[in-house]
């Protein structure tokens, strides 16, 4: 009989679907492993990241953490200005200490010409020039007696001053009065004004970080007192303050601003801007006080009440009366072009339309009714 042979048959491996549970137990398996791998990567990243922190090795140096740190000091909130609109090339008051290109004008380039009313026939057409000299004895200081009385570095500005030798925060009516002075004739009255400089030079300052660099001298400074183009003018009493200008007229929208720059041989026309003056010329600053004064008051409150300035032709308010007006002329050779600015308040930024001065009549009567006779009888004394 034929022995029968034993085969063997083995079953076929099943093809693994996609949708089948093997499949999705592989998948499931390597997405597990790529898993725990991108988990390790991220793990080591971000201790990586740690050490370079507390290293300082990222970016060089230690990371500036402030900004999201909550224990740190938050920053002020900007504060709202109601400024006249400045050019885009100006940036914040913390990142300048310096004029910007706009602050500068050609004088050539200037329209806007010196009014002067006309004389009438009763005009007092007379000058008194008080000579006080250009502040060689070198009498500065940042406060400001008049506008801040008693505080020290009360201006921020470092202030110019000729005439009385004993100015500063502390000053009183006696004080002045009691003191010497750089100006002939015996006129312990005290003149002053913000120093012009060269920004960012070797040489005095402010307090405010904005007033850095070398301060220049005047080379000349006329102090003159004129009449009025309506009538004689009275005689001003004794210690009455009277101030020009506004220290924050760039963040005021210009209120009591009287700034008004030119150059020497061109002075029949003004700017609120810094002049660039031909070769040869110099920068003035022309400084007019108010002079129709309310004659009862020596100071008021806001320090302009008291003594306010005539109307474009020259006549004083109702209830006023006309005393000598104060010019103050201050010329300066400068450096060639946009090379200069004048002290300012924190946050003004050396805008020029700034410029203000301050003073005080401390003459002796004598003196001063003296300056009145010459204004009154049309003589240059």
């Amino acid at each position: 009989m034929r022995r029968r042979s034993r085969t063997l048959y083995y079953p076929a491996r099943r093809r693994q679907t996609p949708g089948s549970p093997a499949a999705d137990s592989a998948r499931g398996s390597a997405l597990n492993r790529v898993g725990v791998v991108v988990v390790i990567m991220v793990l080591a990243l971000t201790a990586g990241l740690i050490v370079g922190m507390k290293a300082g090795l990222i970016g060089g140096g230690p990371l500036n953490l402030s900004a999201g740190d909550p224990s740190a000091s938050p920053a002020p909130a900007p504060a709202k200005s109601t400024a006249p609109s400045r050019p885009a090339t100006r940036p914040p008051a913390a990142a300048t200490r310096d004029p910007v290109p706009d602050d500068f004008v050609d004088i050539r380039r200037v329209n806007t010409k010196v009014r002067t009313p006309k004389p009438g026939k009763d005009a007092s057409t007379g000058t008194f020039v008080s000579r006080c000299g250009t502040n060689l004895n070198d009498h500065n200081n940042t406060d400001d007696f008049v506008r801040a009385p008693g505080v020290e570095n009360g201006a921020d500005a470092l202030q110019d001053y000729v005439g009385n030798l004993s100015t500063n925060a502390s000053s009183t009516d006696e004080s002045l009065a009691a003191a010497g002075t750089t100006c002939r004739l015996d006129d312990r009255s005290t003149y002053y004004w913000p120093v012009l400089r060269v920004p960012g030079a070797a040489g005095n300052r402010g307090t405010s970080a904005e007033n850095v660099g070398q301060v220049l001298r005047p080379s000349s400074v006329i102090l003159q007192f004129r009449g009025s183009p309506r009538g004689d003018v009275v005689a001003m009493p004794r210690f009455l303050r009277i101030i020009t200008g506004n220290p924050k007229a760039a963040t005021q929208n210009g209120a009591d601003a009287r700034a008004a720059w030119s150059c020497l041989g061109f002075t029949d026309r003004v700017t609120t801007k810094y002049p660039l003056c031909p070769r040869g010329s110099r920068v003035v600053r022309t400084l007019d006080f108010p002079s129709c004064w309310d004659g009862r008051n020596t100071d008021s409150a806001d320090h302009r009440s008291h003594v306010v300035f005539p109307d474009a032709a020259g006549a004083c308010p109702d209830g006023t009366r006309a005393i000598p007006q104060l010019r103050m002329r201050l010329i300066y050779k400068v450096p060639p072009g946009p090379s200069f600015a004048v002290d300012t308040a924190r946050g003004q930024q050396h805008n020029p339309i700034t410029d203000h001065a301050s003073f005080e009549n401390v003459m002796p009567t004598r003196l001063m009714n003296s300056v009145v006779s010459c204004i009154n009888r049309g003589r240059d004394c």
